[in-house]
């Protein structure tokens, strides 16, 4: 299922592209705010919600906001639109729960939320009803969003900052606002508020660790040059740096790839100047592991056996891979190594990565199905020793988590 949405949302991005250049502000909009990702379960019917969103409660359903006029959005006003993406209060007056990012939606201007409606008002309807949320109590209690708002939620437009450029303003606008980047790399409190003294620090998504995005230059990006940074937004691929993967890896497919240079110019230029936020104990990525020299056709642990068996074809028997296939030595591949936790890494190996650009479509196969937790296990572990951190350790219980996450 994810391959094929992933082929699915490129297929879509590249239809959106063309339609955009023909003067529809509104498709470019709805593309670089990602909504294409979460509202998309069945890839025959994108917008059509239904897709889950993992939370620390339970999982949130997203709604379908195809122009459908009952299970849709074909119905709704202009303002119950703008009051929901703004205000995080749906048509008919219950509180939306924050998995939606109505706390950074907030930012928009009048004109470009209208613009995103109007846009989503062309979709064919698709009738196609909202799973329900399985989120446990009392969280299952729409009203305490209430309380929720009052402690995490600070509604108002963007305001521009005259004391600061053109290009910081649009990125500020892009990143804080439309491409809501803190929702997801920025650490979370006990009640799924933003922590904003560690903004875009990092954080944990679905079991997946979201990067550090603050230009502190051991665990953020203050050591990555412009133009890596350009080509992992538009190939989600900077090697020697990173590879993007999990839902990173959709964000590029879905938005990043089609923002124009000047707003990912412009996105670059702001996360520069945000206060950089160090990790404790964090080391540099790209400076773990070393190539395999042992003969693994005969290696005598479980790991290394997998290893040869499900990875060494693409990676190669050192790990240094190859061609299209990416270095696991030195290169921060996929943001799976190199890290504390092997979190990453586990969910690569049970889902795989399936990243398709303009330029190039990333894929790795899943092999959730063919390995047990404790065969995932044991790869990972054979994997982090040898070619990242070794303090990322990981057990079967931890994979059996991981693999229950909604994707």
């Amino acid at each position: 299922m994810r391959s094929m949405l992933a082929a699915a949302l490129f297929a879509m991005c590249c239809a959106f592209t063309a339609q955009a250049q023909n003067g529809a502000p509104g498709e470019y909009l709805v593309r670089a705010g990602g909504c294409v990702t979460c509202h998309t379960a069945d890839p025959a019917r994108p917008f059509a919600g239904g897709r889950a969103i993992a939370t620390p409660f339970g999982d949130v359903f997203a709604p379908n906001i195809t122009s459908d006029r009952e299970t849709g959005i074909g119905a709704w006003t202009d303002a119950q639109f703008i009051r929901a993406m703004r205000e995080g209060i749906g048509r008919h007056g219950e509180r939306l729960y924050p998995a939606f990012p109505y706390a950074a939606y907030t930012l928009l201007s009048d004109a470009d939320v209208l613009a995103m409606r109007a846009y989503l008002a062309t979709l064919p309807p698709v009738r196609a009803a909202t799973p329900r949320n399985t989120l446990s109590f009392p969280f299952d209690q729409r009203w305490l969003m209430v309380l929720w708002n009052l402690f995490n939620f600070t509604p108002g437009r963007f305001v521009h900052d005259a004391s600061k450029s053109a290009e910081w303003n649009r990125g500020a606008y892009l990143v804080e606002g439309l491409g809501h980047c803190g929702e997801c790399h920025t650490p979370r409190n006990r009640l799924g508020g933003l922590k904003n003294g560690e903004r875009l620090s990092g954080a944990t998504v679905a079991g997946w660790q979201a990067g550090n995005l603050t230009p502190e230059r051991v665990s953020g990006i203050g050591a990555w040059r412009d133009d890596e940074l350009l080509r992992f937004l538009s190939t989600g691929a900077a090697p020697g740096r990173a590879h993007a993967i999990g839902p990173m890896a959709e964000v590029v497919s879905a938005s990043t790839q089609y923002l124009s240079p000047a707003d990912s110019r412009a996105m670059i230029a702001y996360l520069r100047a945000v206060p950089p936020v160090a990790i404790k104990d964090a080391r540099v990525r790209t400076s773990f592991g070393q190539a395999a020299r042992v003969d693994l056709t005969s290696a005598d642990t479980d790991g290394a056996r997998l290893y040869a068996a499900a990875c060494a074809s693409c990676h190669g028997m050192t790990g240094e891979g190859g061609g299209p296939f990416p270095s696991l030595v030195h290169d921060g591949v996929t943001g799976a190594l190199g890290m504390s936790t092997a979190s990453n890494l586990v969910l690569v190996i049970l889902h795989g990565v399936n990243r398709r650009t303009r330029d190039a479509h990333a894929l790795m196969p899943a092999f959730g199905a063919q390995f047990t937790d404790e065969q995932i296990a044991d790869l990972a572990g054979y994997v982090t020793r040898q070619f990242g951190d070794a303090r990322a350790t990981i057990d079967a219980k931890a994979v059996a988590r991981l693999r229950a996450i909604a994707q």
